[in-house]
């Protein structure tokens, strides 16, 4: 079973920092969907996200291209997590190797629909998130400091949005010489809704809102994304703001709507091709 997906991309530097830092891209003919936070300062984050999801988008690509062309076993999984730990020894080296690099990582999360399912993967905090019959569930674990404490059950979720820490992320590629990304799948309905976004909207924006917003544009994910993107900046945007959002519009083949109007802007790599803003 294959899925035609109608989506859309949109990154903004918010209107606080000069840099924007975040990095998405796509390959609809295989439906891959990639975003990336870059860490860091100066122009290192920036580096850390582009070499990310450039990596990523050619490495998982060339995994299907290479099952096509020789018909045998293909762990999604596995093809995941080489690709991952692989990008992540790239950006370590780079950053010991170079003083304008040191420092630099990047989180990641993946959107990858295939065989009717969809595969999710992340490290860092970066999130994907499903709306499905009026609901929003959020399918990936942040992996920061107060989330670790959410988990321990030494604060209420209310208490983890105020800690001084809340940004410290606990897991990001080029943070360390290892990286564990966090991969699973998940069914795939017609109708589902799919949102890869950065902190930069979930920190300004809250999840009620972000599902009410879901539930009044469920057809236009041109009009959704720039939506997502705006609310973030009316309530302050204080961080580069990114968005992926996808929807599963019919069964058939895994293929992007000619309508769905793909948005793309400063950092947007689709395809394989880095397109200006």
């Amino acid at each position: 079973m294959s899925f035609s997906l109608d989506f859309a991309l949109k990154t903004h530097p918010g209107l606080v920092r000069p840099l924007n830092e975040d990095a998405i891209g796509a390959d609809p003919s295989c439906g891959l969907f990639v975003l990336a936070d870059g860490l860091g300062g100066y122009n290192a984050g920036e580096v850390a996200s582009v070499m990310a999801i450039s990596s990523v988008l050619e490495r998982l690509t060339s995994a299907i291209e290479k099952f096509d062309a020789e018909d045998g076993a293909f762990t999604p999984d596995e093809a995941i997590y080489d690709t991952v730990t692989d990008i992540n020894a790239s950006i370590y080296n780079a950053a010991l190797n170079s003083t304008a690099f040191e420092g630099m990582a990047t989180t990641l999360v993946i959107g990858w629909f295939l065989g009717g399912r969809m595969w999710v993967a992340n490290t860092g905090d970066s999130r994907l998130y499903r709306y499905r019959d009026s609901m929003l569930e959020q399918l990936t674990r942040d992996h920061s400091f107060s989330q670790e404490l959410l988990d321990a059950g030494m604060v209420t979720e209310e208490e983890a949005r105020s800690l001084p820490a809340k940004n410290l992320v606990t897991r990001a590629l080029g943070a360390g010489a290892d990286i564990e990304p966090e991969i699973h799948n998940v069914d795939v309905l017609v109708g589902d809704i799919v949102l890869l976004c950065s902190d930069g909207l979930t920190e300004m924006v809250g999840s009620y809102e972000i599902e009410g917003l879901l539930s009044i544009n469920e057809e236009d994910m041109h009009e959704t994304a720039r939506r997502l993107v705006d609310l973030a900046n009316e309530s302050g945007g204080r961080d580069n703001i990114s968005v992926i959002v996808v929807r599963v519009s019919s069964v058939g083949e895994t293929q992007a709507s000619a309508a769905a109007g793909i948005e793309v802007t400063e950092g947007a790599l689709v395809n394989g091709e880095l397109v200006p803003a």
